[in-house]
């Protein structure tokens, strides 16, 4: 039986690169997407072409109720959840602090840190239920640079993410679970043009010891190696993939 992997944002950037990795290593997908149908179904069109299984997801991780939707009908069509690239993420227009409102803010908690954390919950609890599992949050290098004058609320929600890590490893280490956070560096992707800075990733690489900005497939791979089980004695931990920064 094939493993059954979630990725939330899988329409897009590193879930995509993730998904297109994931069937290459024979894992059928549950792919959630919030409104990018056309790309999630593209993806699901590559996985199916790579011999595996893969289903759609429309749910806005911000809204618990779409959440509870989302994993029944994961139950209803898959059974099970062996892994979950909890991916889903959102960022706003570059400003300082000043700028914030509370609209802005709680959208980015809703998304990155309480959408993030119920995404695990549910999946936890099948995996639970299973006795075996994986996780892996995206978090950001953010979380530890703090990104002044640009997006310090996504920074501190990654930040979040990194302490929500080492929590819930810690719970269900003993029960066949791993629970791991991976950090992102600068990374080319249209997250960039979505906060406003198209060329964000080519402009800061001199600030990079490598010089050059991540891809999204050398985010996936981590991630991918991270679910594995050449892995297996790694859980509570946190990787940045950063190009050195």
């Amino acid at each position: 039986m094939s493993k059954v992997l979630l990725i939330t944002g899988a329409s897009a950037g590193i879930g995509a690169a993730t998904a297109k990795l994931a069937a290459e290593a024979g894992y059928d997908l549950a792919l959630n997407y919030r409104s990018d149908m056309q790309g999630a179904e593209s993806i699901a069109e590559t996985a199916h072409n790579l011999g595996v299984r893969a289903e759609l997801f429309q749910a806005d991780v911000a809204e618990p109720d779409q959440i509870d939707a989302m994993f029944k009908a994961i139950d209803a069509r898959f059974g099970r959840v062996d892994a979950l690239a909890n991916n889903a993420g959102i960022v706003d227009q570059g400003a300082p602090v000043t700028a914030f409102t509370h609209a802005r803010l709680k959208r980015m908690f809703d998304v990155n840190v309480i959408g993030a954390m119920l995404v695990a919950k549910e999946a936890v609890i099948r995996m639970q239920a299973q006795g075996s599992g994986a996780i892996v949050n995206v978090s950001s290098v953010a979380a530890r640079t703090g990104s002044a004058n640009e997006y310090v609320d996504y920074a501190a929600s990654k930040a979040a993410i990194d302490t929500f890590t080492k929590g819930l490893a810690e719970e269900v280490a003993n029960q066949g679970i791993r629970v791991n956070c991976l950090r992102p560096g600068i990374t080319d992707t249209a997250i960039h043009a979505k906060g406003g800075a198209p060329d964000r990733a080519s402009q800061l690489a001199h600030k990079i010891p490598m010089q050059r900005p991540g891809t999204a497939q050398e985010i996936a791979r981590a991630i991918m190696f991270l679910l594995s089980d050449d892995a297996s004695y790694i859980t509570g931990s946190t990787l940045d993939v950063s190009g050195g920064r």
